[in-house]
């Protein structure tokens, strides 16, 4: 337990969705969606590995990443310049200048939850 806790301290984490049926129907496969966690703006994507968050805001040009489309590889693709970001570890593979802030996502019984520190 010590462990687990130690990953989840100084974590606040935001409901953004009543259940897991209420993010199939928002968030469309392959594709993002912005949502608030406090007053964090997140693109939260859904692929066939999960639910994933990361900033909303890409660093290169100021783009919503929600706006861009998830490619086979793990990524969100930027809808301006066509920058990928891993949607796991948040790096940018076209350009190792940029990465993305990654939040953990959490499907609970009464939802589905971003942590952010």
């Amino acid at each position: 337990m010590g462990l687990l806790s130690n990953l989840f301290s100084g974590i606040t984490w935001y409901k953004v969705f009543d259940s897991e049926n209420d993010a199939v129907k928002n968030i469309p496969l392959n594709k993002a969606v912005t949502v608030l966690a406090g007053k964090h703006k997140i693109c939260m994507a859904r692929t066939p590995q999960g639910y994933f968050a990361v900033s909303d805001t890409c660093p290169h040009n100021g783009a919503s990443l929600s706006k861009g489309m998830c490619n086979t590889l793990g990524e969100i693709v930027c809808p301006w310049h066509n920058y990928t970001f891993d949607l796991k570890l948040g790096h940018c593979s076209t350009d190792n200048a940029y990465g993305v802030e990654v939040y953990k996502v959490d499907i609970r019984n009464d939802g589905l939850y971003i942590g952010v520190r």
